[in-house]
């Protein structure tokens, strides 16, 4: 394979985050950075109503729907400049950026690793404060098991299929989501910041690599676009 060395490393750095944080004691610097970040954002929201109201709303399980509608629009933006005829190839290409993203997500939870997110770890310190209680609006500010942050996970996936498919500006946009709605997880104290730095990156680097940068994704891709009524040219191309 052309691109078996850039699979490789790709794999050693993902491999290599991962125990960065899963070998030392504590979780090594990682645990310090993590308790930093939690710790400043939640000082924030302790001392400011309206921000932990902001976090609330931002954290409401049917917010998700706009991090969907702006995966979805970005999609749509290159789906429409598609030739008609290859558009079918799109819609197989989506079907298959969704399997892939949830067998990815189903695989990242069989890691040894299993632990509360800030805001259960910290609950009994002096002046951490529940999002969800302080602002009376019912969010998504903690869980029982963060790692690796499957919604960080998600959106990274997706980021990666726009690099692959459609070039390093659908990329940024891919990483501006990312960063935009991951982000509001870990400022509410829903997951650490290394959940998503380490642990939905870590599976990414690892699993996805072989996926998208061999031609599995393409097979599977021609796979579906077969099997969709009215399509001719069946390869994608």
């Amino acid at each position: 394979m052309r691109r078996l060395p850039a699979v490789i490393l790709l794999n050693i750095l993902g491999i290599a985050l991962f125990v960065s944080w899963y070998l030392p004691s504590h979780h090594g610097f990682w645990s310090r950075l993590d308790t930093a970040i939690f710790m400043f954002f939640n000082h924030i929201a302790a001392n400011s109503h309206a921000y932990a109201v902001f976090l609330a709303v931002t954290n409401y399980r049917a917010f998700d729907i706009t991090s969907l509608l702006a995966m979805g629009l970005l999609y749509l933006h290159y789906l429409l400049r598609t030739p008609p005829d290859r558009r079918y190839q799109l819609i197989s290409l989506g079907i298959v950026m969704l399997l892939s993203a949830l067998v990815l997500n189903q695989l990242g939870h069989l890691l040894p690793v299993s632990r509360p997110s800030p805001t259960l770890f910290f609950q009994n310190e002096d002046g951490v404060v529940r999002v969800s209680q302080f602002s009376r609006i019912p969010t998504k500010d903690a869980s029982m098991d963060s790692f690796p942050g499957d919604h960080g996970m998600m959106l990274m996936i997706f980021a990666a299929y726009m690099l692959r498919y459609f070039g390093g500006r659908a990329f940024a946009c891919g990483m501006a989501i990312v960063v935009l709605f991951s982000l509001p997880r870990v400022m509410i104290g829903a997951h650490w910041f290394s959940d998503i730095a380490v642990g939905s990156l870590s599976v990414v680097l690892v699993g996805l690599s072989w996926w998208l940068m061999t031609d599995a994704s393409d097979k599977a891709v021609s796979w579906f676009n077969q099997r969709l009524p009215g399509v001719r040219d069946r390869r994608y191309q």
